[in-house]
Order: C-alpha cells, then sequence, then structure tokens
C-alpha cells in the first residue's frame, strides 16, 4: 500500500498514526470557540483539525414532516427536523479561512467535509490540502466525482456502506482523477457501542481496496481507537468538544482536550508497539538474561562429593548451567572443593 502525503504529514504504516480532530458543530455557533477548539486540538498534538462545509439548505429541506424528523429514541437529536438540526449544527463560511488560518499557524492540517458540489467549489478557493467524505455522502456518486476531480487526497467513511457500495466509491474516485484514497472504518450511531464497531474489518479492507485504511470513531473514550492502531488503522478521527457538560450537538460523544491528548500520545505508543515479528532477546532485553534462573552450589562441598538436591538448587541469577541440565548433574562428582554461591559449570564436575 501506497504511503500518502497530506500537507506536511505522510501517512502509512511506517508513520505515527494520522489523528484528525473532528470540530463538527461543537462551536455551538461561536467564532471564539471554534479558534479555542483549533488550540485545544493542536495543543493535544491533533495532526490535522477538519470541519463541515454546507448549509441547512444545501443539506434539505425545511420541513417537520415524518421523513425530515430525526425519529430514533436513543439519538441525540431526536424529534428535531433536520433543518433544524444544520442551522444549529453548521459551520458559517465566513468563518472557513479564519479557522484554516489558525490551524496552520498552529502546525496543524485544517481542511473539510464538502455535502455538496458548490462546497467543493468554495473549499477549492481555500486551497484546501485534501477532502473527507461523510459516511452518510459515500454513495452520492455526483459528489464522489466531483471531488475526485481535484485531484486531492480523499478520506472516505464507510460507516452503513456494503463491500460492493465502497467499491463503487472507490471505482467512481479512481476513475474520476483521485489517486490517494484512505478509507475510514465507521459505525454511524452516535454515540457508537463498541460492541459493533468490528475492528477486524479494517485489515480485510486494507487487503480487499489495497489502500490505507483508518477509523472514525464515535464511541466513548478511546480505547476503541487505540485497538484499531493495532489492527493497522493509519488514521483515527474523533470528535472534540471543550467540554461535554457544555454542550453542543456533538458533545455527548466528543472527547474533551485531556482525553484527545492522552489518545495522541497513546496510538503513537501501540504503533511502536507492534514492531515485527520477533522471537529471542531484543537488544534492550540481553542484559535481563543474567536474572533467569540457572544451576548454583548452595552449600559447600568437597572435591570428590557428589551433587544433590540438598548442596545443589536452581536459582537467580543466570550465570550457571541452565535449569534443563538439573537432572543430568545429580549424582556427578565434583572436581575440586566448591564454596557456596558458585555457579556451577561444567568444567567443575569430574
Amino acid at each position: 500500500m501506497r504511503e500518502i502525503t497530506i500537507g506536511h504529514k505522510k501517512i502509512g504504516k511506517d508513520n505515527p498514526p494520522f489523528i484528525i480532530a473532528e470540530m463538527s458543530g461543537n462551536h455551538n455557533q461561536s467564532l471564539d470557540r471554534a479558534l479555542q477548539i483549533v488550540e485545544a486540538a493542536a495543543e493535544a498534538g491533533a495532526d490535522a483539525l477538519k470541519i463541515q462545509t454546507y448549509t441547512a439548505d444545501t443539506m434539505t429541506i425545511s420541513s417537520r414532516s415524518e421523513d425530515f424528523v430525526v425519529s430514533d429514541n436513543d439519538s441525540p437529536w431526536h424529534n428535531q427536523s433536520l433543518h433544524d438540526l444544520y442551522q444549529q449544527a453548521y459551520t458559517p463560511w465566513v468563518w472557513h479561512q479564519a479557522i484554516f488560518d489558525r490551524c496552520h499557524e498552529l502546525g496543524m492540517i485544517g481542511f473539510s467535509s464538502p455535502f455538496d458540489e458548490s462546497a467543493v467549489d468554495f473549499l477549492e478557493t481555500l486551497q484546501v490540502p485534501c477532502y473527507k467524505i461523510a459516511s452518510f455522502e459515500c454513495t452520492d456518486l455526483p459528489l464522489i466525482k466531483k471531488v475526485a476531480s481535484t485531484k486531492k487526497p480523499m478520506i472516505i467513511s464507510t460507516g452503513m456502506c456494503s463491500v460492493s457500495e465502497i467499491d463503487e466509491t472507490v471505482q467512481t474516485a479512481k476513475n474520476a482523477g483521485c489517486e490517494d484514497i484512505i478509507l475510514l472504518k465507521c459505525t454511524s450511531t452516535y454515540p457508537a457501542s463498541p460492541k459493533y464497531c468490528n475492528l477486524n474489518t479494517i485489515p480485510n479492507m486494507q487487503d480487499t481496496f489495497q489502500c490505507q485504511v483508518g477509523l472514525s470513531d464515535h464511541t466513548l473514550g478511546a480505547g476503541v481507537a487505540i485497538a484499531s492502531v493495532a489492527l493497522g488503522a493509519s488514521v483515527i478521527e474523533k470528535h472534540l468538544t471543550l467540554s461535554r457538560k457544555e454542550g453542543g450537538v456533538d458533545a455527548s460523544f466528543s472527547l474533551e482536550p485531556e482525553e484527545l491528548k492522552s489518545l495522541v500520545k497513546e496510538s503513537i505508543q501501540a504503533r511502536k508497539g507492534m514492531g515485527t515479528i520477533h522471537y529471542g532477546p531484543t537488544d534492550t532485553e540481553k542484559n535481563s538474561l543474567r536474572y533467569r534462573r540457572s544451576i548454583y552450589i548452595t552449600k559447600n562441598i568437597k572435591k570428590g562429593e557428589r551433587l544433590t538436591k540438598k548442596n545443589l538448587r536452581i536459582i537467580r541469577p543466570g550465570y550457571g548451567l541452565a535449569p534443563k541440565y538439573f537432572d543430568v548433574v545429580l549424582g556427578k562428582r565434583v572436581n575440586q572443593k566448591i564454596t557456596k554461591g558458585t555457579a556451577l559449570k561444567w568444567n567443575l564436575i569430574e
């Protein structure tokens, strides 16, 4: 699988996981709060910050009919109309430049999820380095073509998608000119339960689509995200809020800054811990070999005396003969006087 470069960051198995902090609507319609979220993401060590580019009217129509109202009882947006929800959550387009500028100042990559073709045209004027496709738009092939035609890297969430749908999306993107595609395993419930995340799909997605694969994670906490790194995830996306207590459309399943900081640190550790297939002592373990058990003389014995369980034991440290020779040396005579605490060697035996 080819390594992908976005901005100044390289994405692939030989690099630390690429951590995306998703702002979504957690700015609560305050630009100051949005910029504070950018700063918190940078302070936590995120590689990138992502926003969403749409308006309520580009997403849906204003209606309270059954089709346009969130009916799921366990949804954080229960009984809201889609239009009202998106009006509350959208990031004003006039904020985008300020948000991306702050990202750049702080060494982060700023980019967005467009939800229709007008959003792509707008984001192109801001020279974003890549695009994210949300799970719910993964099957919007006209949008996929439009984004792919920019020839910039595409990060595509695959929540709810079948294998054939993902394949159709990937082929559409490639045919339209996109060479750098990252797929994200995603469970599109909010919050998501770990038992439905099915992270073992990640290596299968890598094999099936021959591209970088990551995780868009809506579970609470960082455990699932860390586990994904062990399965090969090269990208992790998590929602970020300054404080869950202060509310916000996505706050209930978002990380707070200290939690994101921990995720960044532990995901790097997890990637390092993967290493390679290796048996035997590593270079750092070689000094510890001395503390293995070995065979020692545990009582003073005279020349010609036999070795028995009364004067011989398997103990630490490991300078004597290996424990596997204990039964072999029992009953043998020693060829010299030996003091207690001497490591048994072959040259001490007749």
